[in-house]
């Protein structure tokens, strides 16, 4: 009994130090994405939309993406901690899931020639992580791809 309330109270201080970490400013990320340019380039006639995952929390739990529908055949690819996955999209609204305990939807709207940029957000789930979207400013996007490694990617576009 005592070891299981130690467990969990050591699951609970790393998800509260996870979830306290500070970001760092506006300023300094602007800074160190002056002449960085994402792995992948926005092209003319498709949108172009990057998942990033940049939490090391549960980074054994894959955090699936799906476009549009959440069919095995519709999957886009999969993050783990510290990476992130793109894919081309044509131009309109979509809906990009990530299935993780729990399933999380954004809708986005894209329009050709445009980037968007999606963050996983790890959060503490009962039998593994669950997962939150939040879409970045593209400052934001690129400063956390630029350090996060290439997930796996099933189709760059549907």
């Amino acid at each position: 009994m005592i070891k299981n309330v130690c467990k969990t109270a050591a699951v609970l201080s790393i998800a509260l130090l996870y979830g306290c970490a500070s970001a760092p400013s506006m300023e300094k990320m602007q800074a160190e994405v002056a002449q960085y340019s994402p792995p992948k380039p926005a092209v003319a006639d498709k949108g172009l939309v990057y998942v990033v995952r940049p939490s090391n929390a549960g980074m054994m739990v894959r955090f699936n993406v799906f476009l549009d529908d959440k069919q095995a055949d519709s999957e886009m690819g999969y993050n783990r901690g510290n990476q992130y996955i793109y894919f081309y999209v044509t131009p309109g609204q979509h809906v990009i899931s990530s299935k993780a305990e729990n399933w999380a939807d954004m809708p986005v709207t894209v329009k050709a020639g445009e980037v968007i940029y999606l963050k996983q957000e790890v959060e503490v789930g009962v039998v593994m992580a669950r997962n939150s979207l939040k879409v970045l400013s593209d400052v934001e996007g690129r400063y956390l791809v630029k350090d996060a490694s290439l997930g796996t990617i099933a189709r760059e576009s549907k």
